[in-house]
């Protein structure tokens, strides 16, 4: 048992200073700790008013998981990009200098549709989805069926892009109209702006999830694709940084497809690797564009399907199998 300590006092009685060494040593355990506590009171307001002294602007970021966090400028470095930042950060800025376009010439195309798979093979696209189709059309019924096919316009006044509430879609300085898949929140009011119906929705799991499960994500790709966002026809802009063409004119046999730049005003065959002048290809052709009366200002010019090399064959004929 724990004995108590006692004291005499001037007057003879007894005062107990303290009742037991427990309590004794619980009284000096709080009374070290309100110390410690009061001395690092002490110590952080020192530190804070030092940081004010020393701070700069304050700047509010918005961090990659969407947090808004205020960060003193005194603090803040430049750190070199990797990775998906990288990419990213490529994928909105675009190609300087260039200004790309695409010209169909449609008395070329009979409906091989190696374009189509060219494009799904390359953007994890399931054999139902098209960022790129071909179109049967007749523009009278006395007139002769033709194939068209139809890709995102890639507008100038991308209506697409002022509707998106997230900056999902977005327009770069060399013409092309991205989605970014990271900030997409699949609401669809950009397939409801497009007046080219040139959107699709992921509603199910996308082509091969497993195969590309873990790798940063490309928007000049936009893989790995995502379920419950948007995609669509990117102008196989990985392929363009590399100096390629994209998938769809390499891939196509019968030189349908022209692909340059405007500001260059040359424009090379996909199949013949011919280097042609836009202007005059355009000029000498009779080339349009589609629904220009909505103000859109799409990038892709179409050559009429006149003196056509091969006769019309039905879609079905040449539909390739679903996997």
């Amino acid at each position: 048992m724990e004995e108590d300590h006692v004291e005499k006092s001037q007057d003879g009685s007894e005062d107990k200073k303290s009742t037991s060494r427990r309590d004794f040593l619980k009284n000096l355990g709080l009374a070290g700790a309100g110390a410690l506590t009061g001395a690092a009171a002490l110590y952080t307001g020192h530190l804070v008013e030092s940081k004010k002294e020393m701070s700069g602007e304050s700047k509010v970021l918005l961090t990659q998981d969407g947090k808004l966090v205020e960060v003193d400028s005194l603090e803040m470095k430049v750190v070199e990009k990797t990775g998906v930042e990288l990419l990213q950060s490529e994928g909105r800025e675009g190609i300087p200098g260039r200004r790309w376009v695409l010209v169909v010439d449609l008395a070329h195309c009979r409906n091989a549709r190696m374009c189509v798979l060219a494009c799904q093979e390359a953007h994890q696209l399931r054999p139902e989805q098209y960022h790129v189709n071909t179109l049967q059309m007749q523009d009278t019924p006395g007139t002769a069926p033709y194939h068209m096919p139809k890709h995102c316009q890639h507008c100038d006044n991308p209506p697409c892009v002022s509707v998106c509430p997230v900056d999902a879609t977005y327009k770069r300085q060399d013409g092309i109209v991205l989605i970014d898949n990271i900030r997409c929140i699949g609401c669809r009011f950009c397939m409801a702006a497009c007046p080219f119906s040139a959107r699709i929705f992921q509603w199910t799991e996308p082509r091969d999830a497993s195969r590309y499960a873990g790798m940063p994500y490309n928007v000049e790709l936009n893989i790995p694709q995502k379920l419950g966002t948007i995609s669509k026809c990117l102008f196989s802009a990985d392929r363009l940084r590399e100096g390629k063409l994209p998938y769809c004119v390499s891939a196509c046999p019968n030189g349908v497809y022209y692909f340059g730049d405007e500001n260059e005003d040359a424009v090379t065959n996909g199949t013949t690797k011919e280097t042609v002048r836009l202007s005059k290809l355009l000029r000498d052709n009779g080339g349009y564009q589609l629904m220009t009366e909505l103000g859109t200002k799409p990038r892709i010019y179409y050559l009429p399907p006149k003196n056509r090399i091969f006769p019309f064959e039905s879609p079905v004929e040449n539909r390739p199998e679903k996997s």
